[in-house]
């Protein structure tokens, strides 16, 4: 499989049958953001792993100093003032959850540091989630102004169950890798200095099985995700909705100059 045509995510067949997926430029040492590009990115490239018959198991990681950053305030300015690219990356946003579960090859993630945005889409939806324990989980999306959308109604309430997830997707609280492990909200947490090796030692361990009793059972399990496929529907056409209002229009520029919001009132007839 040809993966050149992919410039913000670097993958390299690390062994045969496992892939790398690294999110960022390995070299800058800065946080990986999701951009325009590796918003689209991270959307596509399940479809071409899933077809390629040189991999059996992927891990996803970061590079630099996290997993992942969340959008770059390009891309939400952009999002909040034109429509196209509200549709655009409405389709991206629905693609990267359903492509990732519909993958048939098994995913591993690994996270160290922020792990915010459409990087934890990809990082909580892994089949195997792995996280340092002193990585710092967030959902942010009530925080700059809309709803949580991308991710978190599909799969939050399954892995912590309702009331963790209401709790940390309406209160915007990080959720560090250790206390991820403790409620269910991933697989696995160990030192980050082991976290890469832990994920390879597991995607060898997957690697080395049946590969279609794997690949059956994951698609199985995934329809626990499948079932709650109109509630996620609904969630980001709420979130995308929501870039039309004031919120978020508060949000970000709150973001932008590192202040407490100030929302405005809620409409009357809400």
């Amino acid at each position: 499989m040809d993966y050149s045509k992919y410039k913000d995510l670097k993958t390299r067949l690390i062994e045969p049958g496992i892939l790398e997926i690294v999110m960022g430029d390995e070299a800058s040492g800065r946080l990986s953001t999701a951009g325009h590009r590796m918003h689209a990115e991270l959307a596509e490239i399940w479809r071409d792993v899933d077809r390629d018959p040189e991999v059996r198991v992927a891990i996803l990681r970061g590079a630099g100093k996290g997993f992942s950053a969340g959008g770059d305030f390009g891309l939400i300015e952009d999002i909040i003032k034109d429509f196209d690219t509200r549709a655009r990356v409405w389709r991206e946003a629905r693609d990267l959850v359903y492509n990732v579960i519909n993958c048939s090859k098994i995913v591993v993630s690994a996270m160290h540091g922020p792990a915010v945005g459409a990087g934890l889409v990809a990082g909580l939806l892994a089949d195997i989630s792995i996280a340092a324990k002193n990585a710092r989980i967030i959902d942010g999306h009530t925080r700059l102004g809309v709803a949580a959308g991308d991710h978190a109604a599909i799969v939050w309430p399954l892995l912590c169950g309702m009331a963790k997830a209401k709790y940390y997707l309406l209160t915007c609280e990080q959720v560090s890798g250790e206390e991820a492990e403790r409620i269910g909200l991933v697989s696995l947490c160990c030192e980050e200095a082991e976290l890469q090796a832990k994920a390879l030692e597991v995607a060898r361990k997957l690697a080395a099985g049946a590969q279609t009793a794997l690949r059956w059972t994951k698609s199985s399990l995934n329809n626990w995700l499948r079932m709650a496929g109109p509630t996620f529907d609904n969630s980001l056409a709420l979130e995308m909705l929501g870039f039309t209002g004031p919120e978020v229009r508060e949000g970000a520029a709150s973001h932008r100059e590192k202040r407490k919001p100030e929302f405005p009132p809620e409409p009357k007839d809400f």
